[in-house]
Order: C-alpha cells, then sequence, then structure tokens
C-alpha cells in the first residue's frame, strides 16, 4: 500500500478537505495513473450527500470521481497495452466478474459481480472504493482506457460518463444519417447527446423550457431548437422522431415526448427524477413506440465513443477549476450552474 493526496468528504454535509488515503501497489496485471483532470459528475453530488441512501448508501470518507484522465506511471509485469508515459482514462467501472454473460457480451456495466470506481466494496484492500479526486489511481488493465492525444484532456474528462451514459443508447437505437433524433434537456448529458447525434449525421432537435438556450444549442450542433412549453412548437413535430433521449433528471410529462415518436420509434431515459414518470401506454401500443433507459456502456464501447471523439474532434464543454474551489463547484452544480461540466484540474493537489 502507498499513500495519495485526496479530497474526501466525511459526512453528507460536511465540506471537502484535504487528506490522505491508501492505495494497493500495482500488482502483475495493475495500472498505475498520476491523474491529471477528473470532470464532476452530477452522481458526485448525490453520493456526497448520501442522496442515494436508499439505493447506495454513502460509506464516509467518500472520494469521488469516475471522470478520470491521466498518464500512466507505473505498469505490472502482465500488462501488455499500456507503458509509462501513456495517456489513460478510467470511468465508472474499476472491475467485474469477467466470467458472467453480461462481461463476456462486453456488457460489464451490467455485471451483478461489477466494482464501482468509489463507494464500492474494494475487494482488494478489504474497504472502499476511491475516486479522482486523488492524486493517482491503481486500476486492472482490462478497465483501463485509451486517450485520444489530439484532443483537450480537461473536455476528455467527463466524456468517461457523460459521454458514454450519451454514446451508448444512440448507438443501441441505431442513431444515424437520415434519422430524427431529439434531445430533452441542454446540461452536463444533454449537451454531449447534441454533439453525438449531429456527429451521426442525423437531424438533430433540442426540447428546452429555457429560450435563452437556443443559441447554445444551435452552436453545439442542433438543426432545430423547441420550447417544450410551447404547445404549438411541440405539435409541429408529433409522430415525426426516430429517437429521443431524454437527459432530464427532474420530474416532467414524459408523455408529451412518447406522442413525438414515429412507428417504432424510441424514447430513452438517461436523466433519473426521483419520483416515478406516469406513462400513458395508450401512446406506446399504438404506433409499437419503446420506453426505455440505459446506463453507461461496456469497456469496449466506451473504448469505441472514446475513438469517435478523437475522428470527429468531440468534447464536453468545460469550466476547469482547481481542486480548493471543489465546495464552491458543488454548491454550483446543485443550481445547475454550469456550462456544461466542470473538470477538476489535478496539479492544483499538489499545493491542497
Amino acid at each position: 500500500m502507498y499513500k495519495a493526496k485526496a479530497y474526501a468528504v466525511a459526512s453528507a454535509t460536511s465540506p471537502f478537505t484535504s487528506t490522505t488515503i491508501a492505495r494497493r501497489e500495482p500488482t502483475e496485471h495493475d495500472v498505475q495513473i498520476e491523474i491529471l483532470f477528473c470532470g464532476i459528475c452530477h452522481s458526485d453530488l448525490h453520493q456526497a450527500r448520501n442522496e442515494w441512501k436508499e439505493v447506495m448508501p454513502t460509506v464516509y470518507p467518500c472520494v469521488p470521481g469516475h471522470e478520470i484522465v491521466g498518464r500512466v506511471t507505473k505498469v505490472g509485469s502482465a500488462v501488455k497495452k499500456f507503458k509509462p508515459g501513456d495517456l489513460a482514462a478510467v470511468g465508472c467501472l474499476v472491475d467485474s466478474d469477467g466470467t458472467c454473460p453480461e462481461c463476456k457480451a462486453g456488457f460489464e456495466q451490467f455485471c451483478p459481480n461489477m466494482t464501482l470506481t468509489y463507494n464500492f466494496p474494494d475487494k482488494h484492500t478489504g474497504g472502499v472504493t476511491y475516486g479522482g479526486y486523488s492524486d493517482s489511481i491503481v486500476v486492472t488493465e482490462r478497465f483501463v482506457l485509451r486517450v485520444p492525444t489530439n484532443l483537450n484532456l480537461a473536455g476528455v474528462a467527463p466524456l468517461l460518463c457523460a459521454g458514454i451514459t450519451t454514446y451508448s443508447p444512440m448507438r443501441h437505437w441505431g442513431v444515424t444519417k437520415g434519422k430524427k433524433v431529439g434531445v430533452v434537456g441542454l446540461g452536463g448529458l444533454g449537451h454531449m447527446g447534441v454533439k453525438f447525434a449531429h456527429a451521426f449525421g442525423a437531424h438533430t432537435v433540442v426540447f428546452t423550457t429555457s429560450p435563452g438556450k437556443k443559441d447554445d444549442a444551435l452552436r453545439l450542433g442542433a438543426d432545430e431548437v423547441v420550447i417544450s412549453k410551447n404547445a404549438d412548437e411541440m405539435a409541429k413535430h408529433a409522430g415525426s422522431f426516430d429517437f429521443i433521449l431524454d437527459a432530464v433528471a427532474a420530474e416532467h410529462d414524459i408523455n408529451a415526448y412518447i406522442q413525438l415518436l414515429r412507428r417504432d420509434g424510441n424514447i430513452t431515459m438517461v436523466g433519473a427524477p426521483n419520483k416515478p414518470l406516469p406513462v400513458a401506454v395508450f401512446g406506446l401500443i399504438f404506433a409499437r413506440r419503446s420506453f426505455s433507459g440505459s446506463l453507461i456502456g461496456g469497456i469496449a464501447e466506451t473504448q469505441e465513443m472514446l475513438d469517435f471523439c478523437r475522428m470527429h474532434n468531440i468534447t464536453s464543454d468545460v469550466e476547469v477549476i482547481p481542486i480548493q474551489k471543489l465546495n464552491e463547484a458543488y454548491d454550483r452544480l446543485a443550481k445547475s450552474n454550469v456550462k456544461y461540466r466542470f473538470s477538476i484540474d489535478m496539479a492544483s493537489l499538489k499545493s491542497a
């Protein structure tokens, strides 16, 4: 074991403070990474404040962070894909059993024995896993990803969650040129959905309740912007969408969007509202529409997404902050006051 510098929260109401945590020394299959940037995901806020206690109670001290980009510093003797000096990334998963049907199919995110990057039982140390708000991390090679060298690293970090969360359902539901795609909500997830839909060649329509977001939506790649509170604007698009990505985490009328789908169209939730959304079933059955949800992606698909971003020059729009402004960033994130993700410059941890 070795000591790593980190920022941790000690309780649901405590601020983040500088601390040290124990990391395992790399074994033969491990890659040790110096963390250069770590994105802040909204799930980090939920976890730090124990807002998911019914499903995933937080173990304190908690070190969040699952949007990790860094440089390899050490590799185990059996590691073949990485060498010291390489750029590398780690997303939401750091392990799985590798033997279940889900893992064999490349869906490690659905493995019943997966290990999340933080706040999850650590089978190596016996404690819990600690995430990317740290100067380094050690991860088994199978869960380490190659990073495009042509992209801004601060903007790459959120691709490890926000990127794959929006890319994966679009690939699954066949978004491509000639399709009409809607993106509901223009936040941390939604802005990535717009970029991917545009890059796939789809006719991309953003739905927002905020008229002030129209110019930004067009800048990000939208072909049209619909103010969802305007019934006439919504009605113009009835029965015309092949696919809609819903990135809204608050309560909203899902049926209004179901009615916009064509026959066999799909709407996929990547936003996670706290309360159930009432669904009018007749809106589904009369046009064979489907309503689904999606998590992240498997390791192979996440690498595919990063390679796609390399080819299309896609990164997340980020506000880079020093780790000393972490508490301020969390307060702003709770108010949706960021365009569109925070990315922590981990070099700032050296002076913390």
